[in-house]
């Protein structure tokens, strides 16, 4: 069989799923995976002769993709900031908009790094050196832990999760990375915030984006994202969409340090009353906008 060929299969098997252009990116994703060529390459080798194992894999990536699973699980990884990330049906797929909380974080970060203008020389300005502790509520995969530690290697970082499952997959993520991240494995809605190290743990950074979906809204997520992504990172335990906010509130007044950074990622359709919760205890407070103009996250400086 050749390429051509499980090309016009992609299109024939997927077409009542995908649209066109869809399935033209999942065969170039899926054969670029597997036969290690990019998108320039595949159009070179259509003609390939391919192998019989190769197009038995091939049937079995269709086969899977045809129950609505999403291509990173099927393939075990997918690209987050740049950066390869092994991921399965324990963690949520990272998004766009969480590649957006963490531009906000490193840059705010970096700013704040920055010292004044030496006296000897007005205009040049010094990174400081001073060690950065930040905590990650709710860590997944370890999308964020990691990619802050890339870019703040001195930075001493904590992730926590619920779930045994998804700190495997961070842990393994961080590793593969070569990272050294603190996991550990707490329910934080239910256990004393102070367990999560030492009593009076005070962080520079705390950052989230935590299950903020509200169990109303379940018709409207689709099949293809409740069906295989865990239900338990997607929505809110309880009727309160925003219960997880409101401890995060809570726990800034004693376990964030002055002038730290709150950065959190929330659902679009409750940025005013997320922001509510944040207005007293910050000396600056904001609810920001995505890429495409949706309310999606609040910085705070304490």
């Amino acid at each position: 069989m050749r390429l051509s060929d499980i090309k016009i299969l992609f299109q024939q098997e997927l077409s009542e799923l995908y649209s066109k252009s869809e399935i033209e990116e999942l065969f170039s994703i899926f054969a670029g995976h597997l036969l290690n060529l990019n998108k320039i390459e595949l159009r070179h080798n259509l003609e390939k002769n391919l192998s019989e194992s190769d197009s038995k894999q091939f049937s079995e990536y269709i086969s899977e993709l045809k129950t609505g699973k999403p291509f990173q699980q099927i393939l075990g990884e997918t690209e987050f900031y740049g950066m390869k990330f092994f991921v399965n049906e324990y963690v949520l797929i990272p998004r766009p908009e969480t590649e957006e909380l963490l531009e906000l974080a490193i840059g705010k970060i970096h700013l704040d790094r920055v010292r004044e203008p030496q006296p000897d020389n007005p205009t040049t300005l010094q990174l400081s050196n001073s060690l950065v502790k930040i905590l990650d509520i709710g860590t997944g995969s370890g999308i964020i832990p990691i990619v802050l530690k890339k870019h703040f290697p001195e930075a001493e970082v904590t992730a926590i999760d619920i779930s045994e499952d998804a700190l495997e997959v961070a842990k393994k993520n961080a590793e593969f990375h070569k990272t050294e991240i603190n996991f550990l494995k707490k329910d934080y809605l239910n256990e004393v915030f102070d367990s999560v190290q030492t009593d009076n743990e005070v962080f520079d950074v705390i950052i989230s984006n935590p299950p903020y979906i509200g169990i109303e809204e379940n018709p409207e997520i689709e099949d293809s994202v409740k069906g295989f992504e865990p239900n338990l990172a997607l929505f809110s335990p309880t009727s309160d969409a925003l219960i997880f906010y409101r401890k995060i509130a809570q726990d800034c007044k004693n376990h964030l340090a002055e002038n730290g950074f709150l950065f959190l990622e929330i659902n679009q359709k409750l940025g005013k009353e997320t922001l509510e919760l944040y207005k007293n205890g910050f000396s600056e407070v904001e609810l920001l906008k995505d890429i495409s103009g949706n309310d999606r996250m609040i910085f705070g400086r304490k």
